[in-house]
């Protein structure tokens, strides 16, 4: 199948042979062809498998080839919502990209900047307004933009964008669109049911296309775990990162935790940044410019980076924390592996985070390589399983005390509580046994 099959102008056509695009991906060529007919989409498919370019060509033959118009003042003709600023800036390389010969009028708002220069813009005219949801806001209160002749919504990354963070901001921002005669595309890695339940309340008939099976991740990434106590993350990640010098981005739980990482790696000798909310977005915008140019080697990011960052041939993706929510999981790891390429994905997980990697294994529906690393093995080992080979190594612990004569001949084993110790003892074993493993709630 050819771009030209699906129905593409000519001159994005041009623009594709140019960016060496020849054929499209699954969900381009799933996608594009109702997109074109004016449908409504819920398209779900793996990251790093196109979904940008799957929304963004329809969009440019809508507005510059099928329906051209000249921008007005204020009132774009599309919007393209995102959860993260590097996503819209990612988003708006892309198009104009794919637009590059039919003169692209779009604009990126998000936070992190001063604003001036976007009502600047908005005032001259765009026809794409790429924005995430808190700037914008900000823009519709200040009345710089009018949202009234949006002819196109786009929802990327929708899963997050519905989330409860963003839940309030977007039905503001649905308030001000119009209600009849508007097309609205969602498009991301993972929907879950209730997500598709909200969806439906301001979408019309959407086509859903499930390229893959949800939360499935890139045939191309290799799992690994590196099992190590908690103490010992640090010294654990250096190590791996001194024995190979492969461009790496090591996800960590917190802003404050990113920080001490970077600057530990980079004290160690190794070129590190670290990249999170609370920077601003000059730091950002650097750090990312010089992972990508290979001035730095490894770039530290919470879940922010886990969804916008386009890294070409990002050969590894390190967990030092796995994340709270096992679907980040899928968008952490989607930085490598894309479009074919191979990709490792290593986690280091101690023994408080057996309750995350076996929410993270269920989700996948497939097992994870756990590999201990020489000099590293941790104090309590992981299971390899939901726990069924762990009880039976508690077993032989709990049979003296089951069969205790009730006398005080002898004191437990455990303790000097008399009687009563060894039944408490017990007690506590079992919920440890039943709880399994538990989530950290502490940061990193």
């Amino acid at each position: 199948m050819s771009f030209a099959s699906l129905g593409l102008a000519p001159a994005l056509l041009r623009a594709l042979d140019e960016q060496g695009y020849s054929s499209p991906t699954p969900i381009q060529a799933a996608a594009i062809p109702p997109a074109l007919e004016g449908h409504d989409l819920l398209a779900g498919a793996q990251t790093g498998t196109g979904k940008t370019a799957a929304f963004a060509l329809p969009l440019l033959q809508r507005l510059y080839v099928d329906h051209a118009a000249p921008a007005a003042p204020k009132r774009p003709r599309a919007l393209v919502l995102t959860p993260t600023r590097e996503l819209a800036a990612q988003i708006h390389a892309n198009v104009r990209d794919y637009g590059k010969h039919v003169r692209v009028r779009a604009t990126t708002i998000f936070g992190g900047v001063g604003m001036q220069p976007q009502v600047d813009a908005l005032r001259r005219g765009v026809e794409i307004l790429i924005a995430t949801p808190g700037r914008l806001i900000d823009h519709i209160g200040q009345r710089s933009v009018d949202l009234s002749h949006v002819e196109v919504l786009v929802l990327d990354e929708a899963d997050r964008m519905l989330d409860m963070g963003f839940l309030p901001a977007l039905k503001r921002i649905l308030g001000h669109l119009p209600r009849q005669n508007r097309i609205t595309w969602l498009f991301s890695a993972t929907f879950a049911t209730e997500i598709k339940a909200l969806a439906s309340q301001f979408m019309r008939e959407p086509i859903e296309i499930q390229i893959a099976k949800p939360n499935s991740v890139a045939a191309t990434v290799t799992h690994r775990v590196h099992p190590v106590d908690g103490a010992r993350k640090r010294d654990l990640l250096l190590h791996l990162l001194e024995g190979d010098a492969s461009q790496t981005l090591v996800f960590g739980r917190t802003k404050h935790g990113a920080d001490k990482l970077a600057k530990m790696l980079d004290k160690a000798g190794l070129r590190a940044a670290a990249i999170h909310g609370n920077k601003s977005q000059n730091q950002r915008t650097r750090a990312l410019a010089d992972f990508k140019s290979g001035k730095i080697n490894v770039l530290v990011a919470t879940d922010i980076a886990a969804r916008g960052l386009d890294i070409d041939q990002l050969p590894r993706v390190i967990n030092h924390d796995l994340p709270m929510v096992a679907e980040d999981y899928v968008h952490r790891i989607g930085r490598t592996g894309r479009a074919g390429a191979q990709g490792l994905a290593i986690s280091l997980v101690c023994h408080e985070e057996e309750g995350l990697l076996r929410d993270i294994r269920r989700l996948l529906k497939q097992d994870i390589e756990i590999a201990p690393v020489a000099g590293f093995e941790p104090a309590q080992p992981l299971r390899t399983d939901d726990g069924a080979r762990a009880r039976p190594q508690q077993k032989p612990q709990q049979k003296p005390q089951q069969h205790k004569p009730r006398q005080n001949a002898a004191p437990p084993r455990h303790g000097h509580a008399g009687k009563t110790a060894a039944p408490a003892k017990s007690a506590s074993r079992k919920r440890r046994r039943r709880g399994g493993g538990q989530r950290s709630t502490q940061p990193a």
